[in-house]
Parts: structure tokens; sequence; C-alpha cells
């Protein structure tokens, strides 16, 4: 009998430091959960032994007793939920640091203390030594603010709590005011110091249970500041890497002007590979290019520079559009290890004042006229490079002196929910500045289309016939 009361209390998850809470939580104290079942008993003797000639009180008496009451409330108002649970659950829910940093702050508010902070070093710190002087900054803070400790100068108890890796608390006597207890403990995971919690609150000490439970909660959120870290370190080398691939694209001949713009997507999103190209071809033609490969991160930013290697090799043959994406399908498909990708490609003859165009799965150019009015090229699409199965066809379209080709990746005009259609059609109904040199007609789509919320990486390339002088 005294089992199932324990086995009840423990499956709520009640502290061993709340003794008052777990009891107000059960059963009344005239009617201990413990000893439901012999209560019972006892209040009711008669009517175990009424089975016989006099059926009423049996039928009636537990319908009305008050012995029934406890199984049926005891559910609804059980102990608080356990805290380690509230941790796993609230902490660590995104890979972003500050955001991290304030759910543990908020956590600890709701179950020790008054106030919280954290203040993190800068980058990783070994476990040892610790430095005796460390420059932490506050990043997150929750509930009376004002009971926490500066967040500038001498901070001993925090750097206590780096040097010795646990937890340290102290009683602050505040000039016969309630004193502050205070707790700092060590943001330690994996090898790595990332900072400090302090935790305050007027009133009694904090009690070990409070300090273990707060300590297990700051080992959570340094692991998860470690998983933050190691994915941020991983996005800025590949977007590094993506810039670097990006930042000269072939020059084209000087009868064309070329504008290029590479926009990461904000947020944790990885970067993607996202690309564009331009190589010279003979007779002042140039061809353009925008890919996109699938996925996101590393291994599409490795992807995405082979595709671009191949394009090069393909293009210097001087084919035409649609045939290089044929050579370029059926390598990347016998080759096997790459990612598909989409891919537009188009060659300008300045001379003749055309375009001759191919897509492999992309999204189609727009050409903006000289007023400022935009149009969507109609040209069929064949499937994504790496298939292996081909079918690419060629459309062209005449290019004015004034016009300007606009080339983009999926990420410009995209919006979850919505329609590629309504999107490209948003495009092609911007109305944009006459007379606009092409860098400045390009900033303007950019910002139009508020592309600094885009929900993926932009690549975006814009070019146009270069006017000459009349002698």
């Amino acid at each position: 009998m005294t089992d199932r009361g324990g086995d009840a209390t423990a499956g709520t998850g009640a502290p061993e430091d709340a003794p008052d809470d777990a009891a107000s939580a059960g059963p009344p104290p005239d009617a201990p959960g413990t000893s439901a079942p012999a209560v019972a008993s006892s209040e009711a003797p008669d009517d175990a032994a009424s089975t016989g000639p006099s059926p009423a009180p049996p039928d009636t008496t537990p319908n009305t007793g008050p012995s029934p009451a406890p199984p049926d409330t005891t559910p609804n108002t059980g102990p608080p939920p356990d805290p380690l649970v509230d941790a796993v659950e609230s902490i660590g829910t995104t890979l972003q640091e500050p955001a991290t940093c304030a759910e543990l702050v908020a956590f600890v508010c709701r179950h020790f203390c008054d106030a919280a902070a954290v203040d993190l070093l800068p980058t990783d710190v070994p476990a040892a030594p610790s430095p005796s002087d460390p420059a932490l900054s506050r990043v997150a803070t929750a509930g009376r603010v004002e009971l926490l400790p500066p967040a500038h100068g001498p901070r001993p108890l925090s750097v206590r709590a780096l040097e010795e890796g646990h937890p340290i608390v102290a009683s602050l006597d505040l000039s016969g005011r309630v004193p502050r207890q205070v707790m700092t403990v060590p943001l330690l995971a994996r090898g790595q110091r990332y900072g400090v919690l302090v935790a305050v609150r007027r009133g009694p000490a904090f009690s070990d249970a409070e300090t273990s439970r707060t300590h297990y909660a700051t080992r959570l959120a340094a692991v998860h500041l470690g998983h933050a870290r190691r994915h941020g370190a991983m996005r800025s080398t590949v977007l590094s890497l993506q810039r670097a691939l990006l930042a000269e694209p072939g020059r084209p001949h000087p009868n064309l002007e070329l504008a290029t713009r590479y926009l990461p997507a904000g947020g944790s999103t990885l970067v993607g590979g996202d690309w564009f190209e331009t190589v010279r071809l003979h007779f002042g033609r140039t061809l353009l290019v925008v890919g996109d490969v699938m996925g996101h991160g590393l291994d599409a930013a490795v992807d995405m520079n082979a595709y671009r290697s191949m394009l090069r090799y393909v293009a210097a043959t001087d084919l035409p559009p649609h045939r290089v994406l044929r050579r370029l399908d059926a390598a990347v498909a016998e080759d096997g290890t790459r990612r598909p990708a989409t891919s537009l490609l188009v060659r300008v003859d300045p001379a003749r004042g055309v375009a001759s165009l191919a897509s492999a799965g992309h999204l189609p150019p727009v050409v903006f006229c000289g007023d400022g009015t935009g149009e969507l090229v109609d040209l069929p699409v064949g499937p994504p490079l790496g298939t292996g199965v081909g079918g690419y066809e060629q459309a062209g379209r005449e290019l004015a002196p004034d016009d300007t080709l606009v080339m983009f990746t999926d990420g410009l005009v995209e919006h979850r929910g919505e329609d590629i259609d309504a999107s490209l059609a948003r495009l092609a109904g911007l109305r944009l500045p006459r007379g606009a040199n092409v860098d400045d007609l390009l900033d303007g789509i950019l910002s139009e289309l508020d592309t600094r919320h885009a929900e993926d990486d932009v690549a975006v390339l814009a070019a146009r016939i270069r006017h000459r002088p009349t002698t």
C-alpha cells in the first residue's frame, strides 16, 4: 500500500526539496494517499457487511460518500511538473546563442529565483586553466534585473565559479534589508567554458536540490551553446567558400554591362548552392549562367563549384546553350556523386541584338525595358541537370539596346504558400525608374522584393548591351 502511494508521487515528478508542495498536491490530511484503501474500509464497515437483505445502503452510500473524491481530484491537483523535464523541453529550441541564453534565464526564474543573467565569454575557453579576469559579456537577463550584480566591474563569484567549475552559492547582507541569495554556475560542457549563469533571489538560501537542478539546466544550455557555435562556424565556412567562388565570375566582353548580387538567407538556414557565371565566347558573344544546386550546406557549395568548372570546360567548345546543357547533364549523371541542379543559360550576341536561351528546370528570366516595365521570357524548360534524361530545347529573343535581362534563383521571388506563377508575376509587374543603370536597376529590384527577408539564398545577374558611341 505504501509503495503504491510512493509510485503515484514519483510519477508526477515531485522534487525532494518541496515536501509541502507535494503534500498539498495529494489527498487531504485526513485521507492520505498511502492509506486511502484503509480509510475507505474503516469508514464504511456497515457497507462491507450489508450485502444481504438491505441493498439500499450499499447502493447509495458509495455514490454519496467522500471516499471516491481523492482518486477523482488527485490527478488534477498533482505536484507541479518536474523542473528537469521543463529544462529539457524549453532550453535549446534553436541553434542561436542569444535564444538559448534567454531560454535558460527564463527557466531559472520560473523555478528558483527572482532574477537571472547569462554572461558569456567571447569565444570557447578550455575548461582549465581559467582566466583570472575573464572578459564576460551579458547577453540575457530575466526577472527583477535590479537585483542582479552589475554587468561590468569585479565579479568575484562568477570568476570563482569559472575557476572551480561548479556552482557557487553565497548570501549577501544588504544592511538590515532582506538578504540576497546569489548562485553562480559555470556554463561548462565537453571541456569548454562558455560563460556563467547568475541567479539571485530574496529570502531563503538556495537548497542543494535547487542548486543541483540549476546546475543541470546550465550544463544542458552549455551543450546547446556548443551546438550553436559549431553550426555558426560551419555556416561561416560555407558562406566564405561560396562568396569566394562567386566573387570573381568570368569577365564578359566589353560590349555587355553586367551587375551581380549574392544574398545569403538570414536566420539559422544554411547557405545553399546558388551561383552565377559568365563565359566569353567568340565573335563578341557572352554566355550568362545562373544555377542552383539542390540542398544546403558545405556539400551543396562543393557541388556548385564542380558545376561551374564543368560548365566552363563545356562552354569553351562554343556549343549553343541547349547542347551545353545536354553535355553537362550527361557528365553529371555519369559521375553519379553530384546533387541535381537547375540552371539557366543565355548566350547574348550584342552585335545582332539577340539572346539564345535554354533552361534545365530553372525559372525563366525577366526583361525590363527602358521605360521600367518588365516581361517574363517564355521558353521551354527541361529537367534538372544530373538526371540523365536530357531533352533541352533552345529559344530566342531580341534585345533592344535599353533592355535589361535579369536572371535569378528562386530565392528572389518564392514565398512559402504562394504559387510560383504569382511570384513571377510580382517580379515582372515591377515598375522601375526609367533610364536607370544596371546596378541601380538591380538594387531597385532587390529593394522592391524585400530580399533582406528572403526565405532562401538569392543569386541575381543583370545584363544590358552596352551602347557604343557613334563617330
